[in-house]
């Protein structure tokens, strides 16, 4: 099947982007804003992935903001992120926190990331199976909402298949109006992750897996490749092009 980015406006720096501080702990410092080194927007830092740069001169992706050391950051999204590498702002920033030499970068940055932040995904999914916190299966989850109380959130996140048809997700958006509805997994990666076969549909409980989840989905969001057959016609409120729906 042929696969192709979305069609997303090219990424600019901002023309008035703040200038870098010279002391690199200015952008990563305590607070929930950081700025991104590509466009020099400021930006909560759960929308945006943070790097260090290794004691062996390589940058280093820090998805959960830990590492220890002077961190720099760019917005969640392939288009920032190339763009960082294009202009060399990787580098510039290491060597404003003090990186004496020449910085190694990973081959294929952009699509590393896809990868580890769809890792992400499928383990905050794989846990949730296992606390019993999602359910599978179109039945079962009109079943839950149906039988959910009155007046209480009966979903915490609805997800189907990015490859799905699109008769059930219809019916299930219809049921759940109000729930965020995420297209950014296929059906391979879903029955991975859930330990069964085929799933098209699933769906979180409310509760914190299925708000740390939503918050690593829209940072894939940024980096996932579609399949053709979606288009930037698909997007809704504030969702990323037709793949998270809130």
């Amino acid at each position: 099947m042929r696969r192709r980015t979305m069609n997303r406006p090219p990424l600019t720096p901002s023309p008035d982007a703040p200038t870098p501080s010279a002391d690199a702990s200015a952008d990563d410092g305590p607070g929930p804003i950081r700025r991104c080194i590509a466009t020099g927007d400021k930006l909560p830092r759960e929308t945006m992935i943070r790097y260090v740069v290794s004691p062996g001169g390589e940058l280093v992706p820090d998805l959960k903001a830990v590492l220890p050391g002077r961190g720099f950051w760019t917005q969640a999204s392939r288009a920032a992120v190339d763009l960082a590498l294009k202009k060399g702002l990787f580098r510039k920033a290491a060597a404003r926190g003090g990186l004496d030499g020449q910085l190694t970068l990973p081959e294929g940055l952009s699509d590393r990331l896809e990868l580890l932040l769809t890792r992400r995904c499928l383990d905050f999914l794989g846990l949730a199976r296992r606390a019993g916190e999602v359910i599978a299966g179109f039945d079962k989850i009109e079943t839950y909402i149906r039988k959910s109380a009155p007046g209480l959130p009966p979903i915490g996140a609805l997800l189907a298949a990015s490859d799905g048809a699109a008769d059930g997700k219809r019916k299930l958006k219809q049921l759940a109006r109000d729930t965020p509805r995420i297209e950014i997994l296929t059906c391979a990666e879903l029955s991975l992750a859930l330990g069964r076969e085929n799933v098209i549909h699933a769906a979180f409980k409310p509760g914190r897996l299925a708000d740390q989840f939503l918050g690593e989905a829209r940072r894939l969001a940024g980096f996932r490749v579609l399949d053709a057959a979606f288009t930037a016609a698909n997007a809704l409120g504030r969702g990323v092009d037709g793949m998270i729906d809130e």
